[in-house]
């Protein structure tokens, strides 16, 4: 049988279990939290613009590296219609489904659904941060939306193609790796008493966990099923690496990328996502599916796992020679002059 075939019945078989994944790992929408229990209730004019004014003064303390992060933080959450319509063209996820046991609310197969579902709650991540920026008079708002269009606008290959094993290889390690992220700022945020900043961050933080947890229990379920050919998968994942999408960040006028190793600077030198993290995420996606002890493996599957267990100590050495440089870049999302250097 064709891999693409094999690929796709292993996503019919997992299809059946759409319903519990949900369950399990999205929350309904009555529950969940949503942007407005973290801003400034502008229906209450008695309170609102007092709150406004308590956001801002708390925000004159934040450093400029922050600021340049949770910009970055904010434009790559709010590329989601490019997450969503990638996903939707993954092998075995099909929107234009009709009928079937498991034929998803408003058509689709059980896939279409769940991608549908991850997005609702993922789009509340860029509202409530975006809000946040708006509001705390600290950032150029017309440059960050310039520069979350031209994101959206310029697409990005994540290097997956349609492969639904690589796919979830690749969400699994991109939402632990916004996980570390948004927790980094929060405790920075914490540090200067910015309590409201750090809760908004810190929620966001788990769900980005619970969604980790959803797709690296994808790959297991595929593991099980189909094991030396996600075991492949897995490897060549981690030999192209894994394409986070501020590598496509840029301002009006540049190419394509051009404010991504810059951006990456301000987020080392803060700690909030740093080389050594990337690292610790593959050590992380190793032991959470037991590579070390896969059975039933076929001969290239077990040279792919032969490079997988030795990859994390050859990029732990590249990563302790890492040096940053001393100056801080600057971005055209912040205005030195009214935050702190």
């Amino acid at each position: 049988m064709a891999l693409d075939n094999i690929r796709l019945e292993v996503m019919n078989l997992l299809e059946r279990k759409i319903d519990g994944f949900v369950d399990t790992f999205l929350v309904p929408i009555e529950k969940v939290w949503q942007p407005t229990d973290f801003l400034p209730d502008s229906q209450n004019e008695d309170t609102f613009f007092d709150e406004v004014k308590e956001l801002r003064e708390l925000a004159k303390d934040l450093p400029y590296d922050f600021w340049v992060v949770l910009v970055g933080d904010t434009i790559t959450e709010e590329a989601l219609p490019t997450y969503e319509s990638w996903l939707m063209d993954v092998q075995g996820i099909d929107q234009h489904a009709k009928g079937g046991e498991f034929c998803a609310e408003g058509g689709g197969n059980g896939w279409s659904k769940w991608v549908r579902y991850w997005t609702g709650e993922e789009n509340r991540h860029g509202d409530v941060l975006n809000k946040y920026l708006y509001l705390s008079g600290r950032v150029n708002m017309i440059e960050i939306e310039r520069t979350t269009q031209h994101l959206i606008s310029d697409g990005f290959d994540i290097g997956t193609d349609r492969d639904p094993y690589k796919n979830f290889v690749y969400t699994s390690f991109q939402e632990l790796a916004t996980n570390i992220s948004h927790n980094r700022v929060a405790k920075l945020a914490r540090e200067y008493s910015n309590k409201s900043l750090a809760k908004m961050c810190k929620i966001i933080a788990g769900d980005e966990m619970r969604h980790f947890n959803a797709y690296s229990t994808f790959v297991d379920e595929i593991f099980k099923l189909d094991p030396s050919e996600m075991m492949i998968a897995f490897s060549d994942m981690m030999k192209s690496k894994i394409i986070m999408p501020a590598h496509f960040l840029r301002e009006t006028g540049q190419a394509i990328g051009a404010k991504f190793d810059e951006f990456s600077v301000s987020a080392q030198k803060l700690g909030v996502y740093t080389a050594h993290d990337y690292v610790d995420i593959m050590k992380r996606l190793i032991g959470k599916w037991d590579i070390e002890n896969l059975t039933d493996l076929n001969d290239k599957a077990e040279r792919a796992r032969d490079f997988v267990m030795k990859l994390p100590a050859r990029m732990e050495r590249i990563s302790d020679r890492l040096v940053l440089p001393d100056e801080s870049p600057k971005f055209s999302w912040v205005n030195p002059a009214v935050v702190k250097s």
